[in-house]
């Protein structure tokens, strides 16, 4: 069987994802290792989101510029060597950091880089499901990495060794896969002394920005607390790797079910996915407010992600209709960036709960949700 083009780039978007969240259930081990704060744990989120934006910042008009083969191959490459480089900072904190920045910067090129590679090759043999596609590859890598990293992690042998082993072997071979795909960008034609053109079409930006920003922070913002912040300051009596990993895994899995659903969802993508976002942060304010409910904490955390599987498949989706022509990098580029915020919600509710119980601060978010779902609601893109 040949596989397509993009279902080629789906398994490289796959694989990368997979590395990201290997750290995940592991910095429990760490914490324990290097005798890290909590604060200190759910500071590396933070530090990756800090990468993924620098990133950004260069890699959407570098693609549009050079092309998105030169960019995305380059920085799968770069993530690669980050999953090796893991293993020499068993003993480290400061090199920790500065490895899962290194993850972050290039992660987040391939992520917003390749999924635009991705959409254009896609449609160019006429397959509207290319956001979808974009959307299933990498909520499916970001399930599977917590998932075997947290078995390992707590029951394996090499807990800090073998998971980063495993994950440079998938995205070596997902390279051999997807090393063929042909450039996607075709560059507009306009006279020498015609103006260049913006990133947004007409009017769209305002569209991008009190509409699809706010949802593009849900995208991270919902896995990213379910999986860094919760277990930290919830806790589990039991096996805590283990069960970190497997509560990623379901999350995070949810989201790749979830993402699906926008082909038949539509418009109201955008608003079930903010209500996503009341369920399962009102799930875990009551879990963490009440001890004997501990175990609402697992279906709560599946919405979560099942929500941000779906903000990030209608976000994708919505972005060709937001870009000039042969600027969709820029604009993919700026509305990974505004997701990538969404990875700073762990250290910001590990923070707050440090001067008020946790309990409260979900309910706050909850909240918050709510409004956005209206928002959302009316906005009906």
């Amino acid at each position: 069987m040949t596989w397509s083009a993009d279902r080629r780039l789906a398994v490289l978007l796959l694989a990368v994802a997979t590395g990201t969240n290997v750290p995940t259930p592991l910095l429990l081990v760490y914490r324990e290792q290097l005798a890290m704060t909590d604060a200190s744990v759910t500071a590396l989120f933070g530090v990756y989101a800090l990468g993924l934006m620098l990133a950004l910042a260069v890699a959407g008009r570098a693609a549009d510029r050079f092309g998105r083969r030169r960019v995305v191959l380059p920085a799968a490459i770069c993530a690669c060597a980050t999953s090796g480089l893991f293993i020499l900072a068993t003993d480290s904190e400061l090199l920790l950091y500065v490895v899962r920045f290194l993850q972050g910067a290039a992660s987040g090129t391939v992520f917003s880089v390749g999924s635009a590679w991705l959409v254009e090759t896609a449609s160019r043999r006429g397959n509207p499901a290319g956001p979808r596609t974009a959307a299933v590859a990498m909520t499916g890598g970001f399930a599977i990495g917590p998932v075997f990293a947290g078995l390992i992690g707590e029951w394996g042998p090499w807990p800090l060794v073998l998971p980063y082993l495993l994950h440079v072997v998938i995205l070596l071979v997902a390279l051999l896969i997807s090393w063929s795909v042909a450039e996607s960008l075709v560059r507009p034609t306009r006279a020498p002394d015609a103006p260049a053109t913006g990133a947004f079409r007409p009017g769209a930006r305002r569209t991008g920005l009190l509409v699809v920003a706010p949802l593009a922070v849900c995208v991270y913002a919902f896995p990213a607390s379910t999986v860094a912040a919760v277990p930290v300051l919830v806790g589990f009596p039991v096996a805590p790797v283990a069960l970190t990993g497997l509560m990623a895994g379901l999350a995070l899995g949810a989201g790749a079910l979830a993402a699906p659903l926008q082909g038949r969802l539509g418009p109201r993508t955008a608003p079930v996915a903010a209500a996503c976002g009341v369920v399962g942060f009102g799930g875990t304010a009551l879990a963490a407010a009440v001890p004997a409910l501990l175990l609402v904490v697992v279906p709560a955390s599946v919405v979560l992600g099942a929500g941000g599987g779906l903000a990030l498949a209608s976000g994708i989706s919505r972005l060709p209709a937001l870009a000039s022509e042969g600027r969709l990098g820029t604009v993919s580029a700026a509305f990974y960036a505004t997701a990538y915020l969404g990875f700073g919600f762990p250290l910001m509710i590990t923070t707050l709960a440090e001067r008020v119980s946790v309990a409260p601060v979900l309910a706050v978010l909850a909240g918050l949700c709510a409004v956005l779902a209206v928002q959302q609601e009316r906005a009906r893109l």
